[in-house]
């Protein structure tokens, strides 16, 4: 089986769906921490530019829990907030809420395949609510985001911190 070592982001042709997939040197125990340890989310979460900047306001990683964190670059802010709907070892079901656009709320989906040797390879789904809202978080630079900080997260599985 080939490692997919960077993110492979696809857009789903018939849904606004992004369906997002990356192979880690880690296990799914390890991946599932960094997504539901606020301390280790904080590490990896988002583009270098907003590394070690995110500060959790509320993050309660259960199901029927919630989560707010708020990150900035200068004087900017960005606010995001959601609700856990499933949390459970090979699988995590949250919204996500960009809170300078209440209307648009997302429905991820995070599930850990353990391709075995300690190595797992996450899929994760965004749905938003327009082809539009797809497209605009596509053309958003999600990919320099998401590549970068799924980089810290896998640094952070070889050096022992998750």
């Amino acid at each position: 089986m080939t490692k997919i070592v960077e993110a492979a982001i696809e857009a789903d042709p018939k849904l606004p769906i992004i369906h997002i997939t990356r192979d880690f040197d880690a296990t799914p125990e390890q991946l599932f921490r960094a997504h539901t340890d606020p301390k280790l989310f904080v590490q990896w979460n988002g583009p270098d530019s907003l590394a070690n900047r995110i500060e959790i306001d509320y993050w309660d990683a259960r199901t029927g829990g919630s989560w707010r964190w708020v990150s900035g670059r200068g004087d900017e802010q960005f606010a995001f907030h959601g609700c856990f709907h499933e949390v459970r070892p090979d699988l995590i079901v949250q919204t996500f809420t960009w809170e300078a656009q209440p209307d648009g709320v997302a429905l991820e989906t995070m599930r850990f395949e353990d391709l075995g040797d300690g190595r797992t390879r996450l899929h994760a789904q965004s749905l938003v609510d327009s082809f539009e809202s797809r497209d605009a978080w596509l053309q958003s630079g999600m990919e320099t985001g998401v590549n970068e900080g799924y980089a810290r997260l896998e640094q952070m599985a070889r050096d022992g911190k998750i």
